[in-house]
């Protein structure tokens, strides 16, 4: 079974070296790439399962790799983890409304990246035992083949995206805390991260229109699916 590939884009040589020999002692294969448009050019290549992209690079910056990247189809699945400086909140937001999936903060532990990796790796490869299939009025979803239809259109979901949702389904009519949520979809509980969720239910709900309207907000604890 071949290894699954990581795109490493970093253009300090010391983090790209301690990123390369982590990822490739977590049993990935670890590609790199030293700037935007070099980054940009080996995702369409080798259509990597997972990025860890820095968002200060030299030339075309890690938010316009993000949006490069998510224009075609064959590249605007694959998972993103940006990487970023102490106190940057807002190009960390900005980071996941383009449709990063998470990130990670500068200085950081090469235990805790490859842990956000394998998590969301996890959630990527994972299938249900049995087909279910949800229709409500113009939405589908299809949680064993990971499928969105909005009115028999095909949307597209990260793998991140498609786990919220999913986990929102299966808690119909129960509220799902920021902290309840950050556990079951990205694996992890740390304070501070709840502008991740809200981030990634505001795209989501961007991309099924009308029938957002599904995704409740509960004021003060966090989000519950209405069918």
């Amino acid at each position: 079974m071949p290894k699954e590939t990581i795109l490493i884009v970093e253009d300090d040589e010391d983090i790209l070296g301690l990123l390369e020999y982590n990822v490739e002692a977590a049993g990935y294969r670890p590609i790199t790439a030293a700037d935007g448009a070099s980054a940009v050019a080996k995702a369409r290549q080798y259509t990597p399962d997972l990025i860890l992209l820095d968002l200060m690079l030299p030339g075309m910056d890690g938010f316009e790799v993000c949006k490069e990247l998510k224009k075609v189809p064959e590249t605007a699945t694959i998972p993103i983890i940006i990487l970023t400086a102490r106190g940057e909140e807002v190009d960390r937001i900005v980071g996941l409304e383009l449709g990063a999936d998470d990130y990670v903060v500068k200085p950081f532990s090469p235990r805790e990246v490859i842990l956000r990796v394998k998590a969301i790796m996890r959630r990527s490869t994972a299938t249900e035992p049995t087909r279910q299939i949800w229709n409500l009025e113009g939405l589908a979803v299809d949680l064993d083949a990971h499928k969105v239809e909005v009115d028999e259109e095909e949307v597209q979901l990260t793998a991140t995206e498609f786990k919220l949702l999913s986990e929102l389904i299966r808690s119909q009519g129960r509220v799902q805390t920021r902290d309840q949520l950050l556990n079951s979809v990205w694996g992890y509980e740390f304070d501070g991260y709840a502008r991740t969720v809200d981030t990634h239910v505001r795209r989501l709900r961007q991309k099924i229109g009308q029938y957002s309207k599904f995704v409740e907000t509960v004021r003060g604890v966090g989000y519950r699916f209405r069918g």
